[in-house]
């Protein structure tokens, strides 16, 4: 009998939506009883995400009412990740956030079989818990939360994109440079940037340049420097962003200098100009090294130093900064005044260091062609020692 209750008051709800509306919305409504009499789910589920986007059901609290008079007598029916993906509209029609976030937890039981959907729920309630209430602490919980649960998970899921994006916003306003780049990096690889607007293109973008040459651990900028993301700065006045990442990527001091006016713009890297000096001389150090033969890795101090423009002093620190942070491998001779590189840390190289890097490889097959020629014509000697 409660079941017959709740199939009687879903049907007059549809039934006066149908009444109080225009034509068009009546029709829609139609629609929806007809595939809840026929107990479609899939279908009305499919209906059912469109239908919360209409114009004319997104004020006041329509789709609240919607929610508690129709999608609840049957919400055990559908996929419990199209479920939150309705509720995910229906919450905005919340004024109060936190009975919006009451609303998500109370949602949370109702799809446990589904750690996407728990997931979503989740993070659609840290969001409203920073952007709504400033509760910094409360959603770097549900991140923790949700990132134990996504890292059970094969692949990427839909919500990973909102996950991430959900963390580099916080890690944005926390100015916790490093862990927004990776965490913004992570989300653009979740995303279509077709669906992206330009304005917010060429805010990631910038924000994200930044974030790698302020991120403390950050040498790796091959990746951005490679993602379309960052040709949104072409044209913009923040272009120079691109050119300075290229200078870091690169190691390249002088360019760096000479961009001053640039970067001296924005007050963050002022603030950390010593830390940037310090990360572009180990860049520096790295690209000397990568550029160098395997078999001929030995920099003498006087050439570090020239490079990096350090007192040679102050050489033999820089090089065990960089042993110490795992960027290279290798020996210091202090006799010598030398350092002996056996291994430069992997980086996703930009157009400039894989043509440099194919030209050492054609160096090497020569070498080898030469080497090979040489056993030919030896050949005959050898043989008949």
């Amino acid at each position: 009998m409660a079941s017959t209750g709740a199939v009687k008051d879903a049907t007059k709800y549809l039934a006066t939506q149908q009444a109080e509306s225009p034509a068009e919305l009546a029709a829609e409504w139609a629609k929806l009883e007809e595939l809840y009499n026929k107990k479609l789910w899939h279908q009305i589920t499919l209906k059912l995400g469109n239908f919360v986007k209409h114009p004319a059901l997104l004020t006041g609290d329509k789709l609240i009412q919607l929610y508690n008079n129709f999608i609840q007598v049957f919400e055990n029916k559908i996929n419990p990740l199209a479920l939150v993906e309705i509720i995910a509209i229906v919450v905005q029609q919340y004024e109060n956030p936190k009975d919006a976030i009451a609303f998500l937890e109370q949602t949370e039981p109702k799809v446990k079989s589904c750690t996407e959907a728990v997931s979503l729920c989740k993070v659609l309630a840290g969001s409203l818990m920073l952007n709504k209430l400033q509760d910094q602490s409360g959603t770097k919980k549900v991140i923790d939360d949700v990132g134990k649960l996504l890292g059970d998970e094969d692949g990427v899921t839909p919500v990973h994109g909102r996950y991430y994006q959900l963390a580099s916003d916080l890690y944005r306003l926390q100015s916790n440079y490093a862990e927004y780049y990776r965490a913004s990096l992570r989300y653009l690889g979740c995303s279509d940037l077709s669906t992206i607007t330009s304005e917010d293109k060429i805010n990631i973008a910038a924000f994200l340049g930044l974030a790698a040459l302020l991120g403390e651990g950050v040498y790796n900028f091959g990746e951005l420097l490679a993602h379309p993301v960052l040709e949104s700065l072409e044209g913009t006045p923040a272009v120079w962003i691109k050119h300075l990442l290229l200078a870091f990527n690169q190691g390249d001091i002088a360019k760096f200098e000479q961009m001053r006016p640039h970067w001296e713009s924005m007050g963050d890297l002022v603030a950390h100009e010593k830390q940037l000096r310090e990360k572009i001389t180990l860049l520096c150090l790295m690209e000397m090294t990568f550029k160098r033969p395997s078999n001929n890795r030995i920099l003498t101090f006087a050439e570090i130093a020239k490079e990096t423009q350090l007192p040679v002093t102050d050489v033999e620190f820089l090089v065990m900064k960089a042993l110490s942070l795992g960027l290279v491998r290798g020996a210091i001779d202090q006799v010598a005044q030398n350092v002996q590189m056996t291994w430069v840390q992997p980086r996703v190289l930009d157009k400039n260091q894989i043509n440099g890097m194919i030209q050492r490889l054609n160096a090497w097959c020569n070498d080898v062609k030469l080497m090979e020629n040489l056993m030919e014509e030896k050949a005959h000697e050898i043989l008949t020692l």
